[in-house]
């Protein structure tokens, strides 16, 4: 039965690439995985639903820092941000990329609003991106590496709770590590990420590229896509609930407490008036609640997927034939991961699930912990970059598109796949191997 795997994630992948709806794409893999297990219609989608609920800590979360990274945006601070980068970086292609990767970056530790500063900060560039002929692909690329490698690398903000989830997953199936070992272990697949972001923007995407509708031969100007903004107490004040969101953040160690307490902070401080929180609040949902219901049903056609024992047999019976080959363990389990995530479309949601299956095969095989740590965290990294289902490509895809001149699948999902989940593979591989 572990063939329905493989099949309803691949039903999923051409579902999606001929531009069926991502939601009704899984909705409709988690139905056929149910009816190809035994399932009937009812069971099957009753099976979903109750998964969908694992994922509401999740789903709330990127509906509070929605809410908070709309409530920044209304006092104008990220105008100011945008400001700068337009009057430095315009005309300056490769530097400006970098920026974006780097800004994203910091949005998965240090300001930990994950996805939801892409609708805010790119749409009023998107115009300058035009004017410059940019490949909107090479920035989906730099912003796919700013949402993944950072907690991939760096056990701050989401990249703790990723590398928590590892060493969770190993001890509790057997393997002992440390969550410094963990980190050590993540910096190789790490690397591969910094390859892929260096060939995309240097090479593949380097290109001028004009975007449908844009305008040819026309002389960058930023005067009509800068708004003068002057950086004032209620920005500072900004960043003091920004800096408490942070510190909440990580003395809980919950992110819905650390937006809760941006939010207050923003009210509190009369930065936003309270007449406002209406507005706000349905400006966050607004922006980040497609997203969070496809998290919601990609989680339950991942408890499709584990419920009806489909993955544990598809491990089962690819660990029968390898025996103890450790190359040809390390790629088919890599391989394994790639398809799994790429379903699933969340890295946090798939540890748990990949380190159950693949820690034992691991252990049975004589790899190291910092390998199996390695195995287990790349496999699930793998497939998060191009998965249609994944928030490191519906985020960038939302910002990209607000003009509706940027393709889910074809310019995000496509470019990042290619870019990430191939080194990915590589490094990681690398890193089962050496460690």
């Amino acid at each position: 039965m572990g063939w329905v795997v493989i099949v309803a994630v691949l039903l999923m992948t051409i579902l999606c690439l001929l531009k069926v709806n991502v939601i009704l794409a899984i909705i409709i893999s988690a139905i056929s995985a149910g009816l190809m297990t035994g399932l009937g219609f009812v069971e099957s989608v009753e099976l979903m639903v109750s998964g969908m609920g694992d994922s509401a800590n999740t789903a709330l979360s990127y509906i509070l820092l929605g809410t908070f990274a709309a409530a920044i945006s209304y006092t104008g601070i990220t105008q100011i941000l945008v400001n700068f980068i337009t009057r430095v970086l315009t005309g300056k292609k490769t530097m400006m990329l970098l920026a974006l990767a780097g800004v994203a970056s910091l949005s998965q530790n240090l300001v930990p609003v994950h996805i939801a500063f892409i609708p805010i900060l790119i749409p009023p560039l998107l115009k300058l991106f035009d004017k410059m002929k940019m490949d909107r692909r090479a920035v989906a690329v730099a912003l796919t590496f700013g949402l993944k490698a950072p907690y991939i690398m760096i056990p701050a903000g989401f990249g703790l709770l990723f590398q928590d989830l590892i060493l969770t997953g190993l001890e509790s199936n057997g393997a002992e590590i440390t969550l410094h070992q963990v980190t050590l272990s993540m910096l190789i697949p790490g690397f591969g990420m910094i390859a892929g972001l260096l060939i995309g923007i240097l090479i593949t995407y380097r290109k001028d590229k004009a975007t449908n509708g844009a305008r040819k031969g026309t002389k960058i100007e930023t005067d009509d896509v800068v708004e003068e903004v002057t950086f004032s107490k209620k920005h500072l004040l900004t960043l003091v609930a920004i800096v408490l969101a942070l510190i909440v953040q990580i003395i809980t160690g919950n992110l819905i407490l650390g937006a809760l307490t941006g939010i207050i902070a923003l009210f509190a401080f009369v930065v936003i008036p309270y007449r406002k929180l209406d507005q706000v609040m349905t400006q966050g949902i607004a922006m980040m609640g497609t997203i969070s219901f496809v998290i919601l049903v990609a989680a339950g056609f991942a408890k499709t997927l584990q419920e009806t024992g489909a993955i544990a047999e598809l491990v089962e019976a690819s660990a029968s034939v390898l025996g103890d080959n450790k190359p040809l363990i390390a790629f088919v389990l890599l391989l394994l991961g790639l398809v799994i995530t790429i379903g699933i479309g969340t890295s946090f949601g798939t540890i748990p699930i990949i380190a159950a299956l693949f820690v034992p095969i691991c252990l049975a095989a004589g790899f190291s912990p910092l390998a199996i740590a390695a195995l287990v965290g790349t496999a699930g990294a793998l497939g998060d970059a191009g998965s249609p289902a994944s928030d490191s490509t519906l985020g960038p895809t939302s910002g990209l598109n607000a003009d509706g001149k940027h393709n889910h699948i074809w310019d995000t999902c496509v470019p990042t796949f290619i870019h990430y989940n191939i080194p990915l593979f590589i490094f990681g591989w690398i890193a089962a191997m050496v460690l």
